[in-house]
């Protein structure tokens, strides 16, 4: 972590300076992003957006205050990868329940009213990612991202006790849209506001009033199957309650049990059977003693005594999905730009039994949020903002087919021998498919097609271990300046830069030449995008990883842009050259020519744009010019 740019200052790093006469007033008449929601997607644009000082940013909830008790839990190793880019992935690792293991159960051959355990896997691949896989309360998930945006320049809150009745745009005003807002709070209950916004951003929910403004509908079907879930303190023999669990019983249903965080708590997840035009409003109605005695039929032999359930709810297994997440197409069909936007729940809708639905969510937030802000800030035309629609919604759609398998997996009943044609899933299949899923459920499966944002893979070979269009795999290196070792994706933040990570050639004369490019041809692409009188890495930030041990190395020999002068005093940055850990040595971990080295282009969101030659001015150019507003 770098502090003291700007100055010295005493106090916690990590709280940036307050922007001048920054207060939180009643809701003013124009802000630059409205955010309706203060859920993990809205949470996530907010973080993102409360660093850009420049940016006016509202945050707007019908409900009357932050969530105490969230219903998603599961977060996957590609979101505790962006939460590091947010700086918050120490707390989420220390607070949460890390899933190491997960273990399957099927009826007993010689006893099919009782249940057997037949499997054990690890739960995440080896090298899948530097973090694991863990589980924590949505709610606290929400408080770490408040808690991000009250440490940002602008000292940002949610709006509580304020609902959206109507969203309007007309291209006329310089803010075109038109939000009115209700409030919801018993002094205040039915009074109206309007506020005028550049951009507004639907985080509201299955239930989306901003979706139902731009004529999107969730288009889908049910799976006609219900669970229940409740988060438990209870006493149990079954000796795998603190593992992640997969449970398939002959008569009595599924179950999959999910270990929270605090060593006591337990999710169950309990399957209650089909939903018909019959019982469905029946199982709407099941009581948490219903959700009990059903967990403890499918667990015998073992028993499971409920002392307390921290929260309960059953739900209706369901996929939809929206044409298009933006409002891009007017009603008469023609082109536009897009202004209002939706995310998570508001456009897409699955089960939980993937783990997938607030991941999912908040990164479409995070695809959108520096987006937005360099539309905002005038790095960006308002061109780039078609993007998000075009890339988040077929992610949405893969979400929802694999969803599909997986929640009709987990409701099938175990086949059984004696009895073929009652058909079901073989517990063995369930396992395989778990496994076989496994990139996936991790959250790193994503991958961006080629586009705008994301290069052809004409130089692939160059460094075959960061998939254009993938997230950028992290890799341990020494950092040279002091030689602590670290991780080279954590010098991402979530700060709307664009990566440069230019792997050095054998001999570094191809890295010493893309350097000197930089700071000095006219046609530099560092040049070029870079305010004037900004720091040179305000925008692209070239970070150099070098073959050599760093022991090897003398950093006075490094090229002048890899020791840049930054901020207020002109202090040298001496965290931009790396070099290889003797222990993982990341040019064969990641594939990286040694002889020729490579450019890695990695967008704000962390996902690999572009690999190149490091001698690729022209290409370089020629990516980078259709997203920036060049000088």
């Amino acid at each position: 972590m770098q502090f003291h740019l700007n100055g010295f200052r005493v106090g916690d790093p990590a709280i940036e300076p307050a922007t001048e006469g920054v207060h939180r007033p009643e809701m003013p008449d124009t802000v630059d992003v409205l955010i309706v929601g203060s859920g993990p997607a809205g949470l996530v644009l907010a973080a993102q957006l409360s660093h850009f000082p420049e940016i006016t940013t509202r945050v707007v909830e019908r409900r009357a205050g932050p969530l105490l008790m969230g219903q998603a839990d599961g977060v996957a190793c590609r979101t505790v990868e962006m939460f590091n880019a947010f700086g918050l992935s120490e707390r989420l690792l220390r607070e949460s329940y890390w899933v190491n293991e997960t273990v399957f159960w099927r009826p007993d051959v010689n006893d099919r009213g009782a249940i057997k355990r037949t499997g054990r896997v690890q739960d995440t691949e080896t090298g899948l990612s530097e973090f694991p896989h863990v589980i924590v309360n949505q709610a606290r998930i929400q408080d770490y991202l408040m808690d991000a945006m009250r440490r940002s320049a602008r000292r940002m809150e949610p709006d509580y006790d304020l609902e959206v009745v109507a969203v309007e745009r007309d291209d006329a005003f310089e803010y075109p849209v038109l939000v009115t807002l209700r409030h919801t709070d018993a002094p205040r209950l039915g009074e109206e506001l309007t506020v005028r916004a550049r951009y507004v951003v639907g985080c509201d929910g299955a239930r989306s009033q901003v979706r139902a403004a731009i004529g999107q509908t969730l288009r889908g079907d049910a799976a006609n199957h219900a669970w229940g879930v409740m988060d438990a303190l209870a006493v149990t023999d079954f000796p795998d309650i603190r593992l992640k669990t997969a449970i398939q019983s002959a008569s009595g249903g599924n179950l999959l049990i999910i270990p929270r965080e605090g060593g006591h708590l337990v999710r169950f997840y309990v399957d209650l059977g089909d939903v018909t035009p019959h019982n469905r409003d029946t199982l709407k109605q099941i009581t948490v003693e219903r959700i009990i005695a059903t967990a403890q039929r499918i667990l015998q032999p073992y028993t499971l005594d409920v002392k307390e359930v921290a929260w309960f709810s059953v739900y209706e297994v369901g996929q939809r999905l929206t044409d298009r997440f933006d409002d891009a197409l007017a009603v008469d069909g023609s082109e536009r730009d897009p202004r209002v936007f939706i995310a998570g729940d508001a456009c897409h809708t699955h089960s939980a039994k993937a783990g997938q639905g607030m991941n999912v969510s908040m990164q479409d937030a995070f695809n959108l949020g520096w987006k937005l802000a360099a539309v905002l800030q005038g790095r960006s035309d308002s061109d780039l903002l078609r993007t998000y629609s075009g890339e988040r919604q077929p992610i949405a759609r893969e979400l929802i087919e694999f969803d599909k398998e997986w929640s009709a997996m987990m409701a099938a009943p175990p086949k059984d021998a004696d009895r073929p044609e009652a058909g079901g899933v073989d517990p063995a299949e369930l396992q395989a498919y778990f496994v076989r899923a496994g990139r996936y459920t991790a959250g790193v499966a994503t991958r961006y097609r080629p586009g705008v944002l994301t290069g052809e893979p004409t130089y692939q070979t160059l460094a075959s271990g960061f998939t254009i269009g993938t997230r950028f795999h992290s890799s341990p290196v020494i950092r040279l300046a002091d030689a602590k070792p670290v991780h080279l994706g954590h010098a991402a933040r979530a700060d709307g830069r664009w990566r440069l990570y230019a792997f050095a050639d054998a001999g570094r004369s191809a890295l010493h030449a893309l350097c000197e490019h930089l700071v000095s041809s006219p046609d530099s692409a560092l040049r070029r995008v870079t305010p004037k009188d900004a720091d040179p890495d305000s925008v692209l930030d070239l970070r150099a990883v070098l073959q050599q041990a760093h022991g090897d190395v003398c950093l006075e020999d490094l090229p002048s842009l890899l020791l840049p002068r930054k901020g207020r005093y002109g202090l040298v940055d001496y965290e931009k050259a790396f070099t290889n850990d003797a222990a993982t040595d990341i040019f064969d971990e990641r594939g990286i020519d040694r002889e020729r080295g490579a450019l890695v282009v990695v967008r704000p969101d962390q996902y690999v744009a572009h690999v190149l030659p490091l001698d690729a001015y022209a290409e370089l150019g020629a990516f980078l010019h259709p997203i920036f507003r060049m000088n």
